[in-house]
């Protein structure tokens, strides 16, 4: 059995796609697994780290402006669509996949919509809870369209082929209870935990706000404990800590360069702060954790404040957007949340309702089903 995973642009693209193909493998042991991305995109780092091959097309995305360099670009992306659909015939001729499956990223259009002319079974698995424009116009060509939330059925034109199958999350995040991780971590106290981040590279912004929040939280006496995970602003938030005169550590307050390990303290956490990627949500919604959500306000069409606002409306997370997090708010929100436990079981609830704990093994269900 031949399978092709095309996706990229996003490590909420990729992960689906490489969870996917492992269980593929398992099932099937001989199973070929090719993954297509863009040129240039995070995907051709991160396929090969897991172990896969990877190819690519040349692909760009459209800009929605009439701005002279805008027009310019879209030229560049009509010539490039020409390019891509060549590319990705060839690829197709080479590797006579069974089935191909696109996962979100433009590399996916010319690679799944190729196949679907050739009557290969086609699938795409759309993480967010808003399809983008590439997903959307593959749900028009493709057998099945796959989607986390039972909410985003509403958003295809094509309702009865939509399945919500959940999106996959890696099995390190079920490994531990909570107790079983606050052991691990060596917390030897009963304070509650809260973990903050924001994404694999940090966000100076909101890194800047989580200073003064810091700050906050060691002169009230570092009331629960807290790691966050600074990114690359890690240097300049050490620095900007020790020159505040603020000890941390010893407190039961820590700041990480990365959060290595982060299915462990994620089951430890009572409380997440954090964006809203798609693969974030699915993180949160698997294992039912509590959190407040501060979309990204840079992200192509807003999917993040998107993601948020559907487990916001079900009472499952908090939605607290950049420009609202003034002065104490952030820290006030927190707060309230953390000495609040009979709403965090709610949220909790609301979690468990909207997820698919099997999502892995639902997707594995329905593409055999439009292979046969």
């Amino acid at each position: 059995m031949n399978v092709l995973f095309t996706c990229g642009g996003t490590a909420g693209h990729v992960n689906p796609a490489v969870a996917l193909a492992r269980i593929f493998q398992e099932k099937h042991p001989g199973c070929r697994i090719l993954f297509v991305g863009a040129d240039g995109g995070m995907e051709n780092k991160l396929v090969p780290k897991e172990g896969y091959e990877i190819r690519s097309v040349t692909i760009t995305n459209f800009r929605r402006s009439f701005a002279p360099a805008d027009v310019l670009h879209n030229f560049g992306t009509l010539v490039n669509m020409q390019k891509s659909k060549k590319q990705a015939q060839a690829i197709l001729d080479e590797f006579k996949p069974d089935l191909v499956v696109g996962t979100g990223g433009y590399a996916s259009f010319p690679v799944v919509s190729e196949a679907a002319r050739r009557h290969i079974p086609t699938a795409v698995h759309e993480s967010n809870a808003v399809p983008g424009l590439t997903t959307k116009a593959l749900s028009k060509v493709v057998d099945r369209v796959m989607v986390g939330f039972e909410e985003s059925r509403a958003h295809y034109d094509h309702p009865e082929k939509v399945v919500v199958t959940g999106t996959p999350v890696r099995g390190d995040f079920f490994r531990y209870t909570r107790e079983e991780a606050r052991a691990k971590l060596g917390f030897d106290d009963q304070r509650p935990l809260l973990l903050s981040y924001w994404g694999s590279l940090g966000a100076e912004v909101m890194n800047q706000k989580m200073v003064d929040f810091i700050t906050k939280e060691c002169y009230d006496g570092a009331p629960w404990r807290h790691i966050h995970g600074a990114g690359r602003d890690f240097p300049w938030m050490q620095e900007e800590l020790l020159r505040r005169g603020l000890q941390l550590g010893d407190n039961g307050i820590e700041v990480r360069e990365y959060i290595y390990d982060m299915p462990l303290v994620m089951a430890a956490a009572d409380v997440v702060l954090c964006r809203a990627g798609a693969s974030t949500i699915s993180e949160i919604a698997a294992i039912a954790k509590p959190s407040i959500l501060v979309p990204s306000p840079n992200v192509t069409a807003n999917h993040q404040e998107k993601n948020a606002r559907v487990l916001a409306d079900q009472g499952a997370a908090i939605l607290l957007r950049e420009q609202d997090c003034v002065e104490d708010t952030l820290y006030d929100t927190a707060s309230l949340l953390i000495r609040e436990p009979s709403r965090r079981e709610e949220m909790s609830q609301a979690l468990k309702a909207m997820a698919v704990p099997d999502a892995g093994q639902k997707i594995y269900e329905t593409l055999l089903e439009i292979m046969h």
